[in-house]
């Protein structure tokens, strides 16, 4: 009788975290949902920290559940969010928490980077986009102030070899997430110790990178006894949650681009080797580590945030729509001739999307300061948007015409750059449920979409995982049995 393997895979994200079993049994792949768990940004003292043992917690009570189901696990992985770090002692204690990404404490450090180290010779080295938290920049502002906790560190880890650390008692520094830090030269694909000794940063604390695929360790004794599952092996996946996501785009060649879709749009292509010049930097894309030594170079665009910040207003107004009504708004107004730029600062953080974004449309700086109320009883009565001229059913269809616009305009850009052609747009994530942005994307990039899986992280997670077993050969023996087990919609442009 053929032996089932079973991997779990911890899916951890800012608000929520997963856990998800994949089961493959004679040739075939199944998966489902068996944890999920809050996870959120806690602030102390004006500073915003990862509760990172809240969710090791969490973790706990998951593998508990599955030892009392007398569930048999082959092995355990771990993706996340990049750039955050926690710092280790010598004697193997967590100092502290680790800062979050969100924490404004980086605001204008890049700036005194660039005095030391151009911004030229900096994106050169590492071909990263410059944002204000990427680690290199944690870590110098964390240096000029002083920080006790990194001064008492041995070493660092990324979220999610901290987590595996928690959960082993090993600790490596996993390739996929330490190339998003800003740090890691392309050539060598190790640290580049000469940029960190020139910026005051210590180089000793960041320890050697190892490929996804790696055995961090086996449950630690105490915790193998206590979930009853024994010493299951712990394996260092694509670590990064957008490489493990990449790693399962159901893709058939080489010839695709993919649009990662969540509260970010991370849209790009899987490459050979990093693509580094004038022009690239001047596009500010960058370029981040994917499985099998590829890279994966691509653009940050903001996503579905404008309509998740939109959704929060209306409810907080007493107009709580869902997601379904969502798309039936959009479809009545599809029509609508308004436009914004979904990059646009002004869109970072408003405290009022709904009105930034009818200022943007009605080709203001700042909000109007007196508009005329509507008459008593009529629709528009208690909308402030409408009463600057635009419905809700508007903004959304305008949130969605602008994304779908945005990622024409960045498929060009990345025309330009991929040594093969693009044929097709691949769309994974959440967002590739909203069939009339699928469809509007293929309409204005002039390709197919193909929409699916929405679970892509954690598939790709399970699926890595499955290739160190030996089940699995390659990333394109991983996408076919992807493809042959979770459906997907193809979105055909419209002509005319």
């Amino acid at each position: 009788m053929a032996h089932n393997h079973s991997f779990l895979a911890f899916d951890c994200g800012a608000t929520s975290g997963r856990a998800l079993l994949g089961t493959f049994a004679d040739g075939s792949f199944t998966m489902e949902e068996v944890y999920r768990f809050p996870n959120q940004v806690l602030e102390v003292g004006g500073r915003c920290y990862w509760n990172v043992w809240s969710i090791y917690e969490h973790f706990v009570t998951c593998l508990q559940q599955l030892g009392r189901a007398g569930l048999r696990i082959d092995s355990i992985g771990v993706d996340t969010w990049g750039v955050d770090f926690g710092c280790i002692a010598a004697d193997g204690s967590l100092l502290g928490l680790p800062r979050a990404y969100r924490d404004p404490y980086t605001a204008g450090i890049p700036a005194q980077v660039f005095e030391k180290i151009p911004r030229t010779e900096l994106y050169a080295a590492t071909g990263i986009q410059i944002m204000d938290f990427n680690t290199i920049f944690q870590l110098y502002a964390q240096t000029q102030a002083g920080d006790a906790v990194l001064a008492a560190a041995e070493s660092i880890l990324f979220m999610p070899d901290l987590l595996s650390y928690l959960l082993t008692g090993n600790a490596v520094c996993e390739y996929t997430d330490a190339s998003t830090s800003g740090m890691m030269d392309q050539t060598s694909r190790q640290f580049n110790t000469k940029l960190l000794r020139r910026l005051g940063i210590r180089p000793d604390v960041l320890l050697p990178i190892v490929q996804p695929g790696t055995q961090v360790g086996v449950l630690r004794p105490q915790l193998a006894a206590a979930t009853g599952l024994g010493r299951v092996p712990v394996i260092a996946v694509a670590g990064h949650d957008t490489a493990s996501a990449i790693a399962a785009v159901p893709a058939a060649d080489e010839r695709f681009a993919y649009l990662s879709s969540g509260t970010w749009s991370l849209m790009g292509i899987e490459v050979p080797a990093p693509i580094i010049n004038e022009a690239s930097a001047a596009a500010n894309f960058t370029n981040e580590g994917g499985i099998d030594g590829t890279t994966r170079f691509l653009k940050n665009i903001t996503g579905m945030w404008l309509l998740e910040q939109c959704r929060k207003q209306w409810k907080a107004a007493g107009r709580d729509y869902s997601y379904a009504q969502l798309v039936e708004m959009a479809r009545a107004e599809s029509s609508f001739p308004g436009r914004i730029h979904p990059d646009d600062p002004r869109f970072t953080n408003p405290s009022d999307m709904p009105a930034e974004i009818c200022v943007a449309l009605a080709g203001r700086s700042e909000a109007p300061v007196s508009v005329p109320l509507a008459k008593k009883g009529s629709r528009s009565e208690n909308h402030p948007q409408l009463r600057a001229g635009f419905s809700d059913a508007q903004i959304v269809s305008c949130i969605y015409h602008s994304l779908a616009d945005r990622y024409r305009e960045v498929l060009s850009l990345l025309q330009g750059f991929a040594p093969f052609s693009i044929e097709k747009l691949h769309v994974i994530g959440g967002g590739s449920a909203n069939e009339i942005l699928n469809q509007w994307t293929a309409d204005a990039l002039g390709i197919p979409v193909i929409a699916g899986p929405a679970e892509a992280t954690a598939i790709g997670n399970l699926m890595l995982q499955a290739r160190t077993a030996g089940l699995v050969s390659d990333r394109w023996q991983m996408r076919r049995l992807i493809a042959d087990t979770f459906a997907v919609r193809t979105f055909m442009p419209h002509c005319g």
